[in-house]
């Protein structure tokens, strides 16, 4: 379900338009009394990817809904900041430099506001349940319960996971297990380093069975 690349980058310009007046030079962001409020942001630029209520389609965008509002506001100020600078990171939200501290927050509260992300799947993989229940202690991965949460639903820092999309999650996985372009997630990489492409995958799988139906 990839996009084509004309497409992304459409995407891409027509967000960085909506946003005008906390996207642009720094001149311009200076001059500008009332940047756009979070809730038109969701309305004219973040729905795009991710769908009104953050519960996107495209398994390529992550879903927002009920997600962490602690983490939401990190990820967002990697973004600002430039510091996630994975590929398609940066394709899609490294428009967002000129983000106010007051539009992170309101994008925070609203996304984390919703009901949360429902399943993908109704079928779980038995691998992935043990992996995310009682890791593999033989090669250092620990459970992903142990952060995550049992029913992966996240605490604080800690995103949830429960009825994201496997094909995201698996993606995020790999970035994480093989370059240093997440650098806030130092932790995550110590834990999966070892873990084996088959099992990144069992373990996507399982988290996208959990969660609401």
């Amino acid at each position: 379900m990839k996009r084509s690349f004309n497409r992304s980058q459409w995407f891409l310009a027509l967000g960085v338009v909506a946003l005008t007046g906390c996207t642009g030079t720094s001149e311009q962001a200076s001059e500008q009394t009332s940047p756009m409020p979070g809730l038109a942001m969701v309305d004219k630029v973040c729905s795009m990817c991710h769908g009104l209520t953050g519960e996107s389609v495209s398994p390529m965008f992550p879903k927002l809904a009920g997600q962490q509002k602690e983490y939401l506001k990190l990820q967002l100020a990697d973004f600002q900041g430039h510091m996630r600078n994975d590929k398609i990171g940066t394709q899609y939200m490294w428009g967002f430099t000129h983000l106010t501290q007051t539009q992170i927050s309101e994008l925070a509260d609203y996304f984390s506001s919703q009901g949360p992300m429902k399943a993908d799947a109704d079928t779980p993989d038995a691998r992935g349940e043990l992996i995310f229940r009682k890791g593999l202690p033989e090669s250092g991965v620990a459970q992903c319960s142990s952060c995550h949460g049992a029913e992966g639903q996240g605490q604080g820092r800690f995103p949830r996971l429960a009825g994201q999309h496997a094909y995201y999650m698996i993606r995020q996985l790999k970035v994480l297990q093989q370059t240093e372009q997440r650098p806030r997630d130092g932790l995550m990489k110590q834990v999966i380093h070892s873990l084996p492409d088959e099992d990144v995958v069992s373990v996507a799988h399982y988290i996208a069975t959990l969660g609401a139906k």
